[in-house]
């Protein structure tokens, strides 16, 4: 099969962990017989350093005219500790999900064997959790109006959503609940806001076309505090885009390091795969970046955009024997032995080709 991917690195350690994500893919591809042509691509701070723009018109067709984009991060120490700064790494971000009509975000939620008691809760909490988030992306307080009053001193930022838009991605959530255990989750705030009470009713009105699904309804609040108490207790849950950013990085200290968790982000242009962590600008150009999310975003990417399940698993199953055999960075090493970002990724590429 002919692969076109679009590869946008980002800022901080987005290059590093996209280099390994691309070794791996290419081992993959040769493995399966498949060829992939990769098409680089400038966004955040790196874009507005070589254009003014963090998501170039450049960028932009690239990725509509790939089959699908794997992506790093973006941030910049330089524009978050400046709060004048009028373009910013982030609003590339929010430009590209936009302009791509990416608007659904899944990110699962897993535990890994050789990890669990590396995992900041305790094994009988978390044992057995697999459970995915579908936070909608392209509505919310983000893209909302959003300005200054009474000369600066007064701050608004504004959440609005449409019917249509919660609509489609609860539609996602349904048919993903059907494929697993029939249990679905709308997360909301609807004791206090309009938009979760419109959210909370619209879900409700579409229950009868999947009578199958068991649905239940959270405040925000609750979810935050089940997520540590009883996180196997969830499958699929469905929020809005400032719940779902914050309740997904909880979630993700689940499996014992944000490094681990990936995520696809589902478009009517084309769909995305990026890591759940930022650009974490502390470690780059250290080689000590955790590179596992970003493949395993790679492996969502080969299963989701492509159908190619057997690639996926292959790219699973090698980052599950490299944990099993403590070859990991440092996060994951517990003050044992741990390697390079590079060296992870080539030990995985030599192993996905000689796995059987």
């Amino acid at each position: 099969m002919e692969l076109k991917i679009a590869v946008l690195a980002g800022d901080g350690i987005g290059p590093e962990i996209i280099e390994q994500a691309v070794k791996v893919s290419d081992a993959v591809a040769k493995k399966f017989n498949h060829r992939i042509t990769w098409i680089p691509g400038l966004t955040g701070a790196a874009a507005i350093d070589a254009v003014g723009d963090p998501y170039p018109d450049k960028t932009h067709e690239i990725c509509l005219n790939a089959d699908a984009v794997l992506f790093g991060a973006v941030g910049h120490p330089k524009y978050d500790n400046d709060p004048s700064a009028k373009i910013r790494p982030e609003q590339g971000l929010l430009k590209m999900r936009k302009k791509l009509g990416l608007y659904a975000n899944l990110r699962p939620t897993f535990t890994f064997p050789d990890l669990i008691d590396k995992s900041p809760l305790k094994r009988e909490r978390i044992e057995g959790t697999d459970l995915i988030f579908l936070r909608e992306l392209t509505g919310g307080i983000y893209f909302g109006e959003k300005g200054r009053l009474d000369g600066g001193n007064t701050a608004y930022d504004t959440c609005t959503y449409t019917r249509k838009e919660i609509k489609r991605i609860a539609k996602k959530g349904f048919e993903l609940a059907m494929k697993r255990s029939k249990k679905l989750c709308c997360v909301d705030k609807a004791n206090v806001l309009e938009s979760s009470r419109l959210w909370r009713e619209t879900v409700q009105i579409m229950e009868k076309d999947y009578p199958e699904v068991e649905v239940s309804y959270e405040f925000v609040d609750a979810v935050a505090m089940r997520l540590v108490q009883w996180p196997n207790s969830y499958d699929v849950l469905i929020t809005e885009n400032l719940f779902g950013d914050i309740l997904t990085d909880e979630a993700s200290v689940i499996s014992g390091s944000m490094g681990l968790m990936p995520s696809a982000s589902i478009g009517i242009e084309t769909s995305l795969f990026e890591p759940i962590h930022g650009s974490y600008p502390q470690a780059e150009g250290k080689n000590i970046a955790n590179p596992l999310a970003t493949v395993l975003s790679a492996a969502m990417m080969f299963e989701d955009a492509f159908g190619l399940k057997k690639e996926a698993k292959c790219i699973r199953d090698a980052v599950n024997k490299s944990l099993s055999k403590g070859y990991v960075t440092e996060d994951l090493s517990n003050g044992g032995n741990s390697y390079k970002t590079s060296e992870v990724g080539d030990w995985l590429v030599s192993n996905i080709l000689i796995l059987k």
